[in-house]
């Protein structure tokens, strides 16, 4: 391994303390060299051997730094991410990139510039769930796809006071947090769609932001039509499928989230990479199901069974990030990804408000 790369995480809330610095700490060539927090000493509790640093301006100015993470408030992204680039560091944005597809351009332009890796927080392509959903796909068992259905939900049914993210700023919302993770996945999976048709939503009886949307993204491949719908509400008392496929052959369902967030909420410690620990594995009654007809000529003869859930990963993100900043890897989540994201959900708001379906162009 080449000499290490030094890491400053900005910020030690949900994102820097759950996502992002434990990942990196895990991750051999990476070092957890700096943690921004301006206030208290939680991270210092948890990593008592990294710096703690009070000002992002001594993160900047830290020649032992050359990557910096950027895990505050959505509309610093972009102010942060510049004078990170500026300041000649790569540079890792957690979702959403940043506030508007202009910004991201604009960063994207500076850090090609400056010859500096950029590099969206597009984590939930390293998901359990989302890598069964591909490896599904690829045996073919489904036939033909004809529509994809992802869901994020959650219940809350009463607006949280004191967290910017419940702030009335078009940066927040459920449309520009959770809706990165559902429309870079079908872009994952899919590519560039040809049309949007959005529905976002303010659904609670009180709330300062947009809390639910339904985004349809409408592809032909090979001459036919495949919907893929990514939905989300605050108010699902009772759980969707986070996964519902549907294709020509058979079906594929599956509920519950990876299990990654709530295992590192609730205290569980990363492995290093590498060491032979195993990371988390879904428990069995998790599993998604798989419904085929072998022969659609006879649709009631199924045959229905278990697939086990594909170990999720979020090292891998860090892995990628390490060897693309070495030469030695291409990015995985490439900063163009980011811009689109941002573009189609800036899109999406656009489909809502007029009520029709727009043309997708990058």
């Amino acid at each position: 391994m080449a000499a290490e790369i030094g890491v400053a995480v900005v910020g030690f809330g949900l994102g820097g303390r759950v996502f992002h610095a434990p990942f990196v700490a895990a991750v051999p060539g990476l070092r957890l060299e700096a943690i921004v927090q301006r206030k208290g000493d939680e991270a210092a509790q948890a990593y008592p051997n990294t710096r703690i640093l009070r000002s992002y301006e001594e993160a900047l100015a830290d020649p032992a730094v050359q990557l910096i993470v950027i895990t505050t408030p959505n509309e610093a992204h972009f102010r942060m991410a510049k004078a990170a680039l500026e300041a000649g560091k790569h540079v890792v944005i957690d979702k959403p990139i940043t506030a508007t597809s202009q910004q991201a351009r604009e960063l994207i332009d500076l850090a090609t510039a400056r010859g500096l890796q950029l590099f969206p927080f597009h984590n939930r392509r390293w998901d359990g769930d989302f890598l069964t959903v591909q490896q599904v796909l690829a045996t073919g068992q489904l036939g033909r796809l004809v529509t994809f259905e992802s869901h994020f939900d959650r219940f809350r049914p009463v607006q949280r006071a004191g967290t910017w993210k419940e702030a009335g700023d078009d940066a927040n919302g459920m449309l520009f947090d959770l809706g990165p993770h559902l429309v870079d996945q079908c872009l994952a999976l899919f590519g560039a769609p040809a049309t949007i048709t959005a529905s976002v939503r303010r659904d609670r009886d009180s709330t300062a932001i947009e809390d639910g949307f339904d985004i349809t993204l409408g592809y032909t491949i090979a001459g036919r039509q495949l919907l893929a719908h990514c939905r989300t509400t605050w108010l699902a008392c009772d759980a969707s499928p986070r996964f519902l496929l549907h294709g020509t052959h058979g079906s594929f369902k599956k509920y519950g989230l990876d299990p990654q967030e709530p295992a590192l909420v609730h205290g569980a410690k990363v492995p290093p990479m590498g060491s032979g620990d195993t990371w988390l594995e879904e428990n069995a009654s998790d599993w998604g199901t798989l419904t085929t007809a072998p022969d659609p000529a006879d649709p009631a003869m199924l045959i229905k069974r278990e697939v086990p859930t594909a170990r999720g990963d979020y090292r891998g993100f860090y892995a990628n990030v390490r060897d693309t900043v070495l030469g030695t890897a291409a990015q995985a989540v490439t900063a163009e990804d980011g811009y689109r994201v941002i573009k189609l959900l800036e899109m999406a708001r656009v489909s809502s408000a007029e009520g029709r379906t727009l043309p997708v162009e990058f």
